[in-house]
């Protein structure tokens, strides 16, 4: 009977010594094959600048402008972004010479994210920060793709000394008052390039002042102005560059709204 106490004891002892030691030894086990999680930082995306404010959709975010001299760009309520530093400073637009580039490197500067302006003779390209992002080299310009020129539809037509419109198209007969989209009757007229041939914005000259009408002969800008400059800035930003005064020139859009 006493042996079989002692049994029993030392298989109690036994079990409990060996369930404890697979409990520890559990415990100590290293966890295998036990992926760690990764956790990505989401690059944050870049903020839009709320100064770049849009007011109009089809006008240029930034506006050169000139005060005392000097060319910065301004956004479309008139606030200065980029400061008054620049001899020259055209709208953001596409630079062929860059996007074809035999320098691979600087043909994004070429896009219209980027605008050329021009300091002590130096031409650069700028962000819409107003950071100078490239500096003009000879041996980075390549050739400007050849681009399928839009015919136009219209084209300025002189009588008796007076300017009108036809559209080339359908003009058979000078005589004919109707056959003339605009009879001649302005002292000047010069037809603006735009993408939109049926559509195009003309400046004309009545009574010595400058205004802008459509092809229906409908007054778009005002007869105020004693000059409208027949450039690339309606092709370019949809504005007028214009003067009061023969000297200081200045940016309109198509509400006659200064900039």
């Amino acid at each position: 009977m006493v042996n079989m106490k002692n049994i029993l004891n030392f298989l109690c002892v036994f079990i409990s010594i060996f369930v404890f030691s697979q409990t520890k030894s559990v415990k100590k086990l290293p966890v295998k094959n036990a992926s760690k999680s990764i956790i990505k930082k989401v690059p944050s995306e870049d903020k839009p600048n709320p100064d770049l404010v849009i007011v109009h959709q089809e006008l240029p975010v930034l506006i050169p402008k000139k005060v005392n001299g000097k060319f910065g760009y301004t956004n479309q309520n008139g606030k200065f972004i980029i400061k008054p530093e620049y001899h020259i400073a055209v709208f953001f637009y596409e630079d062929c010479n860059l996007l074809n580039s035999p320098n691979q490197k600087v043909r994004k500067f070429g896009t219209n994210e980027f605008a050329t302006v021009e300091k002590d003779m130096i031409s650069y390209r700028v962000d819409k920060t107003g950071k100078r992002v490239y500096q003009f080299k000879d041996s980075d310009l390549g050739k400007c793709k050849f681009e399928e020129y839009k015919q136009q539809l219209y084209q300025a037509y002189v009588l008796n000394g007076f300017y009108g419109v036809i559209e080339k198209a359908k003009f058979v007969n000078a005589a004919d008052y109707r056959d003339y989209k605009i009879y001649p009757q302005y002292q000047y007229l010069y037809i603006m390039e735009g993408d939109d041939t049926a559509n195009p914005m003309i400046v004309v000259s009545h009574n010595d002042r400058f205004g802008v009408i459509d092809v229906n002969n409908k007054v778009i800008i005002p007869f105020e102005y004693s000059n409208i400059k027949r450039n690339f800035s309606w092709k370019l930003g949809r504005m007028f560059e214009v003067t009061k005064d023969g000297q200081n020139y200045y940016y309109i859009d198509v509400r006659n709204k200064t900039y």
